[in-house]
């Protein structure tokens, strides 16, 4: 009985991951609150980074088209100078200097970090949800002009700081480069596609250099069943959830995560 209440238990994480992921309430935030309310201490990221590598998987059959035509023009623009190309090249550009700081500080301060989420802080994860719905909150009426062609390096980089200061529980990834992208007056289209082929090469990098920690993870071998229904539920979850997010952004009604976030954030101090 215990068995199957464990695999009940690891589907409702891989849920919340899933639902999560794409929209702007911390992913991370949210799997320590279940796993405190769940009773769960397990070491280690290696729960997360399977989780989230679902979630990857999810985001990038989303948008292959994006990044089948990124690629294409990218690599036309390298070997023949095709003006047509040159966008999504600047594009492709962009993407990777917004990745540089969130890789930095993964790498100076990732064990910090790490230790921060095993030590349940969940007072640090009520604060951080706040600090999200205020995020939210601000831009939550910003309408942006700038399309893909319009981005620049500055852009890119705020985005990227914003994206690297995510890195704490509780704060939205995907909350703080949508909040960035729009504070420089991108489209919400815009924004959010710049978000989301963001993910990508950071979760990537993340699941690629974590390898190590999930095979050497002494839970693996015992809990694969629930870590197995965890991802199936994370990638199935994320897919939808980003669907359905997609078309919150277009109408913009993106108050309601802010409100959503300071009931969870207030519980959280008071209660957990």
């Amino acid at each position: 009985m215990s068995n199957i209440w464990t695999i009940i238990q690891y589907f409702i994480l891989g849920l919340v991951q899933g639902v999560t992921e794409p929209i702007p309430i911390s992913s991370s935030g949210h799997i320590m609150i279940f796993r405190e309310l769940f009773g769960i201490d397990s070491p280690g990221l290696s729960f997360e980074i399977f989780v989230n590598f679902a979630s990857f998987l999810a985001v990038l059959i989303i948008y292959r088209h994006d990044i089948i035509r990124l690629i294409k023009n990218g690599w036309l623009y390298i070997t023949k100078r095709d003006k047509t190309a040159e966008s999504d090249f600047r594009f492709i550009i962009y993407l990777i200097i917004a990745t540089i700081p969130v890789g930095v500080i993964g790498v100076l301060f990732g064990d910090a970090i790490g230790e921060l989420i095993n030590a349940n802080a969940m007072n640090v994860v009520g604060v951080t949800l706040l600090i999200t719905a205020a995020a939210i909150w601000l831009i939550r009426n910003l309408r942006g002009k700038k399309n893909d062609g319009d981005l620049t390096v500055k852009d890119s980089i705020i985005v990227g700081l914003a994206q690297a200061i995510a890195v704490t529980p509780g704060i939205s990834r995907s909350g703080a480069s949508i909040v960035a992208s729009m504070l420089v007056g991108m489209r919400q289209e815009t924004a959010l596609r710049f978000s989301f082929l963001l993910y990508i090469p950071v979760s990537l990098g993340t699941s690629i250099l974590e390898i190590p920690e999930i095979i050497q993870d002494p839970t693996f071998s015992t809990l694969w069943i629930p870590y197995l229904v965890a991802f199936i539920a994370a990638f199935i979850a994320t897919y939808f959830a980003l669907k359905w997010f997609m078309n919150i952004m277009a109408k913009g009604n993106l108050g309601y995560f802010s409100y959503y976030c300071v009931i969870v954030g207030l519980l959280v101090i008071f209660f957990l």
